[in-house]
This record gives structure tokens, sequence and C-alpha cells, in this order.
């Protein structure tokens, strides 16, 4: 189910992060106290059912009690071509599991994981980058969802 308000969020157990990619998708999960978050290797993908597919699998192997989604949006709050999708993954995977689904606006997230990743090759950025970018999306929204 995709949840509108942090209020309705699970208040303890693990959670999942995900900065959704075309290609690529980022994942984070924290630990059950939700005192750390730690990034992990970012998925690959083809098609949009078998991220969904890996999504549900890690969540049962993982244990979560529910997934954080990071929103891209335009500076100005609208929706981009790319958000609609990202509303799209989110349907389709609530319809894959009972986890309560809730965004959070991921803006400026790419460039802090830049920042945190620090200077490496191109290619080591590249691949962690999205999970970086996930693991500031589910900080922040631990945050959030600890000021509640």
């Amino acid at each position: 189910m995709i949840l509108s308000d942090y209020k309705d969020f699970p208040r303890n157990g693990r959670i999942l992060g995900i900065d959704w990619g075309l290609r690529r998708c980022g994942i984070a999960v924290s630990d059950e106290n939700r005192s750390f978050v730690f990034a992990r290797p970012q998925l690959y993908i083809k098609t949009q059912d078998e991220l969904v597919q890996k999504i549900v699998d890690f969540e049962r192997t993982e244990k979560i009690s529910g997934i954080v989604l990071g929103l891209p949006l335009h500076s100005d709050g609208t929706d981009s071509d790319t958000t609609k999708m990202v509303r799209e993954f989110a349907d389709a995977l609530s319809s894959q599991t009972d986890l309560p689904i809730i965004f959070i606006e991921e803006n400026l997230t790419s460039a802090a994981a830049a920042e945190e990743i620090g200077r490496k090759s191109i290619a080591k950025i590249k691949s962690e980058l999205d999970s970086v970018s996930a693991k500031i999306i589910l900080e922040n929204a631990i945050s959030m969802l600890k000021r509640i």
C-alpha cells in the first residue's frame, strides 16, 4: 500500500530505501533500530517487472517492515517524466507486496552521494552512486520519522 503520510509508516523494523532508475536501481537498508543505514550493491535491471521481483525477494530475505522510495521532483515541486515512472513502479510494487511504501523528495541526493563517494574513477562512481543515493534517501526518511 502506498502511504501519503509518514504518521502511518511503521515505527520499528528494518526499512528499505530505493533510488529508482531506468537501468540501475540503488538500494539501502537500515538496521532494526534504524540507527544505521547500509548501502547495498545496486541492481541492474532490464524491465520493471524484473525490478519488482528483485525488490520483493530482497524484502523477504531482509525482513523489511517498510519501503521508502525517492521521488524526483522538479525544483518547483511538480512532477517530471521520471516522477511518473517512479509512481508507476510504486504502483507495480504495491501490487506485489503488503509492505507500506512512502515517497520522499530526492532532490540533490545524487550530488550529495557523489560528494560522499569522493574522488574515484568514473567506473567506481557509477557502480556506487545509486546505492549511496538510496542510503541518503533512507537516512533523510529516518530523520523525518524520528521527528514525528
